[in-house]
């Protein structure tokens, strides 16, 4: 810090004294007239009537980048339509989701329904392990890695299908 603007007071600093005094006197600013604004004149008439021209923005025969500008500006300003399409996209979502939990719950849950209902097939050993111990601590994970990349496959048709719709 540059101890210039502080004094030393038994240790502690200390605010310039002069800080926040002015001591130089200011002039006030000079307002100058601004010159006001010319009348405007009355245009020229042409000597020619001036030729109507027709604007184009976009060619009349491609209608199909309407709709889909369309859909996209109701996507983004949120409107009732727009949002519709978006709930559309999440119940097929949500379903496929809760499908495919529903399969994982079924599989894994029925395992131990299996066992208790069939001694036998509870009894079974597989290389000196008991096959229920195999399949209820093995059987999850590839089970759960491949419902997972099904679901990610679903959603990513079900998102395919969407932007389709939006852009055709």
């Amino acid at each position: 810090m540059n101890e210039d603007y502080y004094q030393q007071v038994d240790g502690v600093r200390e605010p310039d004294p002069t800080l926040g005094k002015n001591f130089a006197t200011h002039e006030p600013a000079t307002v100058e007239r601004v010159p006001p604004v010319p009348a405007e004149q009355p245009a020229e008439t042409p000597a020619k009537p001036l030729k109507r021209q027709r604007v184009v923005l976009a060619d009349p025969h491609s209608r199909s980048s309407t709709p889909t500008l369309r859909a996209r500006v109701e996507l983004e300003e949120q409107t009732s339509w727009g949002a519709l399409l978006v709930d559309d996209l999440v119940k097929h979502q949500l379903r496929a989701g809760l499908m495919l939990a529903a399969l994982v719950v079924v599989v894994l849950g029925g395992l131990p329904l299996a066992f208790y209902l069939s001694p036998a097939f509870a009894g079974l050993r597989v290389i000196g392990v008991p096959l229920a111990w195999l399949l209820l601590a093995i059987l999850p994970f590839p089970l759960l890695l491949l419902a997972g990349l099904l679901y990610n496959r679903l959603a990513e048709g079900n998102e395919r299908d969407f932007v389709d719709m939006i852009e055709n």
